[in-house]
């Protein structure tokens, strides 16, 4: 079964090439007994997975049943698993078979992971390994066959350097990783999910489907959706109860989306459903803001020492030499990042003091070239002593260790 009919059988709208990865990737490891872990953040769907692994499986005529770990409370959870016998804890007034014992030759998906107490992930990393469990106050080992596919929306690494959450069972459960994207990474899927999201409304309650107006298409799909496909469906459903008008403007749109996920800014933010942290792309934006602003700074004091005549005569000639080298190299990595690839050298009058208002001579370079001739220079400068060297260049002896050894200074 390709792609196309998977999506067809399951009800999946989409046509973002990530969506087809992730179902491509499902449909692969179907005919397997691997264990899937789905990644993915709140809202996006992945519930739908463990049905198309299933169901492409030899155990589709096997049990099929899904588990929320996080809506089971941490006293009860090993019970609702495992199962446990007469007389156990308080309250267990009779055996009772656990979720592991009943799917036995099915598939189990355990949504929300992440959630489990470390004892239950102790139990559930035997039972991938051994396919043994022991009911809650028995000694009596019962053996099962089931199929495992997990879910989460949690960053698992993060959880295990918190202590949250064991390292070897993440280990285990990631054999076959499934990453769900994003409604925001599927630009392309969200007009064409209101849309069924309008059809089925106008059905269920009896009123003419909605319609957008093309700026209000333009709103819906440079908007960030921080819920992902269940806060588009719920929002859809409340413009088709509320609004009497079907033709929805951009007006009447931006009444139903929060202000604080209108616009994709390039700031830092943490997505408080996924825990997946800071994006790349806002990380690099980061970097670049503080670059530009060192550069500026490093400029304008260098340049203040430079034009000062007290500033000059407190320092010796090598040091204003240096001093202006670095305000141009400043210039040079301010060019670089506008994307004007030039660098500029200083040559002074070898008659002069070196203290005159340098010419400037413009040549290309590239960063590395630059790079070695200052160490060459530092280290020539200070009789080949690498630890003067490093502190005249501002970075450490083992950097500059390194980087003899990478560019092969003699």
């Amino acid at each position: 079964m390709d792609v196309q009919a998977i999506k067809q059988r399951f009800g999946i709208i989409g046509t973002s090439h990530l969506l087809d990865r992730a179902i491509d990737i499902a449909r692969q490891v179907a005919p397997t007994d691997l264990t899937v872990l789905i990644a993915g953040e709140s809202g996006v769907g992945k519930e739908v997975f463990p049905k198309i692994i299933h169901q492409l499986s030899a155990r589709k005529h096997g049990p099929y049943i899904a588990v929320n770990c996080g809506a089971i409370p941490e006293g009860t959870i090993d019970s609702e698993l495992f199962g446990h016998e007469k007389g156990s804890f308080t309250g267990a007034h009779e055996a009772r078979k656990g979720y592991f014992e009943v799917v036995d030759g099915g598939t189990i998906f355990l949504d929300e992971v992440a959630e489990l107490p470390l004892s239950t992930q102790v139990r559930l990393l035997r039972i991938l390994e051994t396919g043994e469990f022991f009911k809650v106050g028995s000694s009596k080992v019962i053996k099962t066959d089931v199929r495992v596919v997990v879910a989460t929306n949690v960053d698992i690494p993060e959880a295990i350097r918190h202590g949250k959450f064991r390292e070897d069972l993440y280990y285990r459960l990631n054999t076959v990783p499934v990453f769900v994207p994003p409604l925001r990474q599927r630009k392309e899927d969200i007009y064409l999910l209101f849309r069924k999201f309008t059809l089925d409304f106008a059905e269920k309650y009896r009123m003419p489907a909605l319609e957008l107006t093309e700026d209000a298409v333009k709103i819906l799909t440079s908007y960030s959706w921080q819920g992902n496909v269940r806060q588009l469906k719920n929002i859809t459903e409340q413009i088709s109860i509320i609004e009497s008008e079907r033709r929805i403007t951009p007006e009447k749109l931006m009444k139903y989306l929060p202000e604080t996920q209108s616009r994709e800014l390039p700031v830092l933010y943490r997505n408080r459903d996924s825990g997946m942290g800071i994006s790349e792309r806002d990380l690099l934006y980061k970097v670049l803001f503080d670059l530009k602003r060192d550069i500026n700074d490093l400029k304008k004091i260098v340049g203040d020492i430079l034009q000062s005549e007290d500033g000059i005569k407190d320092i010796s000639q090598s040091n204003a030499s240096l001093l202006k080298k670095l305000y141009t190299d400043a210039e040079a990595i301010e060019d670089l990042r506008t994307g004007e690839v030039r660098f500029h050298h200083i040559v002074n009058d070898p008659e002069d003091d070196g203290l005159q208002e340098p010419e400037l001579i413009e040549e290309s370079l590239s960063i590395q070239e630059k790079e070695i001739d200052l160490i060459r220079k530092a280290l020539a400068r200070h009789g080949g002593r690498r630890k003067n060297a490093a502190r005249e260049l501002g970075i450490s002896e083992r950097t500059l260790y390194r980087k003899i050894k990478e560019y092969e200074i003699e």
